[in-house]
């Protein structure tokens, strides 16, 4: 084969910064994704912040070899990652740059796709896809899925308030000279959350910016290494407390800049995705945690204004963050968590206040619920309580679906479709259909669960599913609600005539969702009996 003609070849015009700290196992291989992007890529400058595990040598012995790679090894740890990835800046040569930690990856073709998009959209930055890799299972889930959706080149960033859902700085190529111009660098030392406020600054610089489809980063969550990472590693008030400063910066330098509609947006991001995310938690810490969680969040809500909690009245996060700005002391919590879940579940009490509007509770009535009188039935946070039955060859689930002031009935609930999803894929397993008879307070479903299908799919977990459809062909895709009454969410070993026995599991995750292990035959349930002792020693 003919070599291609010189003008035909790509510029080498890309650095790629990768930072690293005692990541030997992983950071060859972000180094070696880095350079296989072809000669798009000028130059790899591998910062290393102090290792102690020998990774600054693996470094230079794979440098030897490697003429774009450049190591650069900081004497004095900096207890993040700010600072190393402004060295990196402060060292690349190239008209463009982008950032790579050491244990994640660039897929093939990453570098050319952002690059053609920014030479062809003369952006001054450019995002792309990134997925976070859950390992070892290797399920993947997009992340800002729909900001991706398609190309599209925004002039300002004000025009796209979505942008500031995007806080990471790994999954876009940036124009050197732009960050230089307007000195934008990450905030050094130990600052977690570094990405927020780097992001935050980029946008109010007002970059012309351009987004593409492509997958461009591969972002690897390990959450049984023995060191966390920051983003992971929550189980502190500390990481909230840097969670909220951060986003307050953020919040203040759009402000700052004048971009009031993206610092409204980041505000709104604050409620709709960090608080959400806490709040799930907030049942596995202690109460010393909880109480400290409570009290700096308050102190955070009570900086919004007015016109922060006007917009979007019912959104789930914003009657979060209303119920904790009402209280001096952590309160309902099950509750909270469930109204976190995604999508929200809004569980009974369904109180009203003096004059019939629908309030949170008895105790809480200047919380509002009215806003939800006028939310379109297909968005509102429905209840429903799930109960799974394992039974002499199967198992029934039975549903319930709770009455909200009166909209479901006017909705007039039909028939519901309950799927088991795979949590790796989420290929769907079984399916089925069925109708909703009146209860009292609500309206009851009950569907067999074909578990030899599931079975014969092997060892896995399943999540539950759910979309209730009305008479008027609306419908509303949710979870259900797990009970946990006696006997529920007992484990079982059901016969099967293929496998012999099935070990059956309902459980509740960590927003109170109800969903399935399921493993078949006796290697099946070994590896669970195995899962189930890491986890005990980890």
């Amino acid at each position: 084969m003919n070599a291609a003609p010189e003008a035909d070849r790509p510029r080498p015009q890309v650095a790629v910064v990768v930072i690293g700290y005692d990541d030997a196992a992983h950071v060859r291989d972000a180094v070696r994704s880095a350079l296989a992007q072809g000669p798009a890529v000028r130059e790899v400058v591998a910062v290393d912040d102090c290792s102690t595990d020998g990774s600054a040598g693996l470094l230079d012995r794979l440098a030897a070899s490697e003429p774009r790679l450049r190591v650069i090894r900081r004497r004095v740890n900096s207890g993040g990652c700010g600072t190393p990835r402004n060295t990196g800046l402060d060292a690349v040569t190239s008209p463009y740059v982008m950032f790579l930690d050491s244990d994640d990856v660039l897929p093939p073709g990453a570098v050319d796709a952002l690059l053609g998009a920014a030479t062809g959209a003369h952006a001054e930055v450019v995002g792309g896809l990134c997925v976070r890799r859950e390992l070892p299972s290797g399920r993947e889930v997009p992340w800002q899925a729909r900001l991706y959706a398609l190309h599209a080149a925004v002039p300002r960033p004000a025009q796209r308030p979505q942008l500031v859902h995007d806080t990471l700085c790994v999954n876009k190529l940036y124009r050197t000279g732009f960050l230089r111009e307007h000195r934008i660098r990450f905030p050094e030392g130990r600052f977690p959350y570094e990405d927020v406020v780097f992001s935050a600054r980029v946008l109010a610089a007002a970059p012309r910016i351009a987004l593409i489809p492509d997958r461009v980063y591969v972002w690897h969550v390990r959450r049984s290494a023995e060191r966390l990472s920051i983003s992971l590693d929550r189980a502190g008030v500390d990481n909230w407390r840097a969670r909220t400063e951060a986003c307050r910066q953020a919040y203040e330098i759009l402000l700052g800049a004048g971009q009031k509609e993206l610092a409204r947006a980041a505000r709104a991001k604050f409620l709709d995705h960090e608080l959400r995310m806490y709040v799930r938690e907030l049942g596995l810490r202690d109460a010393a945690y909880r109480s400290a969680w409570w009290e700096l969040t308050r102190a955070h809500l009570a900086e919004y204004d007015a016109d922060d909690w006007a917009r979007n009245p019912a959104a789930p996060g914003r009657l979060a963050g209303r119920v904790v700005l009402a209280s001096p002391e952590p309160r309902d919590l099950p509750r909270l968590r469930e109204l976190a879940a995604r999508p929200a579940r809004l569980c009974p009490p369904y109180a009203r206040g003096a004059d019939g509007t629908p309030v949170w509770s008895e105790d809480l009535p200047q919380v509002s619920l009215e806003p939800l009188l006028t939310r379109p039935v297909r968005a509102l946070p429905l209840a429903v309580d799930a109960e799974l039955r394992p039974r002499a060859r199967g198992a029934r689930l039975r549903l319930r679906l709770h009455e909200l002031y009166g909209r479901v009935g006017r909705a007039g609930p039909e028939a519901v479709e309950v799927e088991w999803r795979h949590r790796d894929d989420g290929d769907v397993g079984v399916r089925a259909t069925t109708r909703f008879a009146e209860a009292a307070g609500g309206w009851s479903a009950e569907a067999e669960v074909d578990l030899p299908a599931l079975a014969a799919l092997g060892t896995g977990t399943w999540d539950l599913r759910l979309r209730v459809r009305f008479r008027d062909g609306a419908s509303r895709e949710i979870t259900a609600h797990a009970l946990a009454g006696a006997g529920l969410l007992r484990r079982s070993a059901v016969p099967n005539a293929r496998h012999g026995v099935v070990l059956v599991q309902p459980y509740a995750t960590y927003s109170g969702a109800l969903a399935l292990r399921v493993a078949p035959g006796a290697r099946g349930v070994l590896s669970v009996v195995r899962a189930r002792l890491r986890r005990l020693l980890h």
